[in-house]
């Protein structure tokens, strides 16, 4: 007489699109003898959510999460981000970059929740994702065992091409698409939306007229400009109002999609660049990013209004920094943490009003006005002579120009080093 003792299965909680690649892996996982939970976060993609949770059902998820996050990703990781006038290697917003901590926060949480000990996600090997999903992974949950299937053998070599998932999954029963795949691959969120691989692999191809989906081509936006006054507190939005209409929005998720809303008529937010990935290639990248185009030249108006000068010197140096660390997937490290609470201190008298113009896909800074300005009109007016001797810029320059005479009186002809035809 024999006995034998049953496990029972390890539980994966796996974030889940509804795409033909994460419907794979879902039944993939349950091959390979996993329980598999999914998750699906709201952050202001267009989705058929209730399409993708029955389908998640239909292949055999043991449970499907649904989670709406959009209102946090703006507060919390959005607004940081504002503040930090955050942009990677001076063109990139960060909208993917800034989405991903929010998203495997939020499957860390369940994970935790549903006592699995596995998460699983479908970021390829090659890309960024990976690495800003699994260190957000192990920064929330040490013991997390992480399956990357686009990095293990037996699934990427199975899996050579779109042609071998379809096969599978017309063999396993899970829907493929019934239209045309566009020649690129594409990720949606509130903030942006990103384009990248496929045709747009030649970094010469232009991008085809039809792959926008956030913004109108500039040429055919309106021939009038919308004009918008934002509001500031402590370096956030508080209300957006549109001048002419009246119309207004203070909440932060409103306040962000009706930013979306007016540089998307407008064109505003198109870059088209080539950036260097964290893990050490360059890749060719199409963003669209309107309403946070519109936030970062507003903020940085009200900032340089109200922010003592060398104070400003160093933010700028940990903006920079912070927007290293976001694109790299460090949000949830000591030195992101201590750059953030930086950055928002310094955030602290960044208030007032800005008022703007989006056109023909552009932003212009009309004016803007605070009780926490730093600006003198007095001061600094050419009519009025004010508590200011001008006499005093005298010394000012002597003294500037000492350290020029030192470095000028060590070369051995100055006059010619400087253009000086003798010497």
């Amino acid at each position: 007489m024999s006995s034998s003792i049953h496990f029972p299965p390890c539980t994966v909680v796996l974030a889940y699109s509804g795409g033909l690649d994460t419907s794979c892996i879902l039944v993939w996982l349950k091959e390979e003898g996993y329980d598999v939970i999914t998750y699906l976060a709201n952050i202001g993609q267009v989705e058929d959510f209730d399409a993708a949770k029955k389908k998640a059902e239909s292949l055999g998820a043991k449970k499907v999460f649904i989670e709406d996050l959009r209102a946090e990703f703006v507060e919390e990781f959005i607004w940081p981000s504002v503040q930090a006038s955050a942009i990677y290697e001076d063109r990139y917003l960060l909208g993917t970059s800034v989405a991903r901590p929010c998203i495997a926060r939020r499957q860390i949480q369940i994970a935790r929740q549903e006592g699995a000990q596995y998460v699983s996600h479908g970021a390829t090997g090659k890309g960024n994702d990976q690495i800003r999903f699994e260190l957000t992974c192990y920064a929330l949950y040490p013991e997390v065992q992480i399956i990357a299937p686009w990095r293990i053998p037996e699934f990427y070599n199975r899996f050579v091409g779109r042609k071998d998932l379809m096969e599978y999954a017309e063999k396993h029963g899970i829907p493929v698409p019934v239209t045309p795949k566009a020649p690129w691959s594409m990720d949606a969120n509130l903030m942006h939306i990103s384009y990248e691989s496929g045709i747009l692999e030649n970094p010469k191809s232009h991008a085809p007229a039809d792959l926008y989906l956030m913004t109108k081509n500039p040429e055919d936006a309106p021939n009038s400009p919308d004009v918008l006054e934002i509001e500031f507190k402590k370096g956030v939005p508080i209300k957006v109002t549109h001048v002419k209409e009246g119309k207004s929005k203070d909440t932060p998720l409103d306040i962000f999609s009706y930013l979306n809303e007016m540089g998307g008529r407008h064109g505003v937010g198109r870059i088209d660049i080539v950036e260097n990935r964290f893990i050490g290639m360059k890749s060719r990248g199409i963003y669209e990013t309107p309403g946070g185009t519109i936030l970062y030249h507003a903020h940085l108006d009200i900032e340089t209004f109200t922010m003592d000068r060398e104070v400003r010197r160093i933010k700028q140096g940990l903006g920079v920094k912070f927007a290293e660390m976001l694109y790299n997937g460090f949000w949830y490290s000591p030195e992101c943490e201590f750059v953030r609470h930086c950055i928002d201190k310094s955030q602290e008298s960044v208030e007032g009003k800005v008022q703007l113009s989006v056109f023909k896909g552009q932003v212009y800074i009309l004016g803007r006005e605070s009780p926490k300005s730093l600006y003198n009109e007095e001061l600094v007016s050419m009519d009025v002579q004010g508590d200011y001797d001008p006499c005093d810029a005298s010394g000012f320059i002597k003294i500037n120009a000492v350290r020029f005479v030192s470095f000028i009186s060590k070369l051995k002809c100055p006059q010619k080093s400087w253009g000086v035809p003798h010497c």
